[in-house]
């Protein structure tokens, strides 16, 4: 029988996972020791080290049976995915911000332009809140939309604020909290629901 396959992101939130799993007594310390190998044997686990875009992808296409993935990137790609826990790491804020001093409210009758990594999630908190307003999708360097007159505000991620405040950005509102979760595969539930489920369940009590 094949290991659990496990797809887990580079960067932060990797060695954040690795010590809720091994609170739930599964040793991940493979996966930190070699920055290079992207696949890694761990015991009953075999693990995928992934971009963080790329999770919700291999868990539902079947390439990986459970992940862990930001709400911030599920919630944009709404892949049909189960996301039993919220593993509590990778804490941070979506938030739409402004150019200081430069308020698009200033310029109501303007056309109002919002650039970011989430179209999706964008123009659903656009609707939400009844702003009619042209969304641009960008891949990175979300900050310099405002201060080139690309767009009036911008929905991105932080954690402190300190990246606005350096680019003289200032926050407006706050569009949803993020955080990392657990999410499975429906169909590889359902035929190995005895190890996913143990699994699922060992993580459940660790977070407790």
């Amino acid at each position: 029988m094949r290991p659990v396959i496990l797809a887990l992101p580079k960067g932060r939130i990797l060695d954040e996972a690795a010590a809720v799993f091994a609170r739930a007594g599964h040793d991940l310390s493979p996966v930190l020791g070699d920055s290079r190998r992207l696949v890694h044997e761990c015991g009953a686990l075999r693990v995928l080290v992934l971009r963080s875009s790329d999770i919700g992808t291999y868990v539902a296409h079947g390439a990986a049976d459970v992940g862990v993935a930001g709400s911030d990137v599920l919630d944009e790609d709404a892949r049909d995915l189960l996301e039993p826990l919220d593993l509590g790491i990778g804490r941070c804020r979506m938030i739409v911000a402004e150019r200081a001093g430069a308020p698009a409210a200033d310029r109501a009758q303007a056309h109002l332009r919002v650039a970011t990594k989430y179209p999706r999630t964008t123009r659903a908190y656009l609707h939400r809140k009844g702003i009619t307003a042209e969304v641009i999708k960008l891949s990175g360097a979300i900050e310099l939309g405002p201060l080139t007159g690309l767009c009036e505000w911008i929905v991105d991620i932080t954690q402190t604020g300190e990246t606005l405040r350096q680019n003289g950005l200032v926050e407006v509102d706050t569009v949803a909290p993020v955080s990392s979760r657990l999410v499975v595969n429906p169909a590889r539930l359902k035929l190995d629901g005895d190890r996913l489920g143990a699994l699922i369940d060992g993580l459940e009590r660790a977070l407790a």
